[in-house]
């Protein structure tokens, strides 16, 4: 089990995280990507599209997703993350909630498409001192209420359904 950080320590290490890992994502560096998950890890982006689960899974989902939606079109894709929170649970486990826009540009187009709207629930580990993700479960703001929430009911993947106050610290 990983000791707690201090919230001061820990939001600025994940944020660094989010940072590296979707500069991967965004220039189509797809292992890399993948290589923020475990080796187990589990990735659940997109409705109607089973999770992808291993590094390799997630790398192949993802070159086969760009390949389908785009094809030979060069788009340049951004991934926007924002409205952070963190829950540091006793197993070391870090639950993190935020929220994600995706903007996609396409030459000589001055207008960029803004779309998905996100909210994205994220399990990360520490493995020798190293932020890793355990699982990722996306939830498109466009889906009605509980339609991508994983088989079986609540997600494994969320932080629980406690009323959280707002400028409360975080417990």
């Amino acid at each position: 089990m990983t000791p707690p950080h201090s919230l001061s320590e820990l939001y600025p290490r994940v944020q660094q995280f989010y940072a590296d890992q979707v500069h991967a994502l965004d220039s189509r560096q797809f292992d890399v990507y993948a290589g923020t998950f475990t080796e187990d890890g589990e990735f659940r982006h997109t409705p109607g599209r089973p999770p992808a689960r291993t590094r390799r899974g997630i790398a192949d989902e993802l070159s086969a997703f760009h390949r389908e939606r785009f094809g030979d079109e060069p788009v340049q894709r951004r991934h926007w993350f924002g409205m952070l929170r963190l829950d540091q649970r006793p197993d070391g486990e870090i639950h993190s909630t935020f929220y994600a826009l995706v903007v996609t540009t396409r030459p000589g187009v001055r207008v960029p498409e803004i779309a998905p709207s996100c909210v994205v629930h994220d399990v990360l580990v520490e493995n020798a001192g190293r932020l890793l993700l355990r699982s990722r479960w996306v939830e498109h703001d466009w889906q009605p209420e509980g339609a991508a929430a994983p088989a079986g009911g609540a997600s494994a993947h969320t932080t629980d359904e406690r009323e959280v106050e707002v400028g409360a610290p975080l417990r």
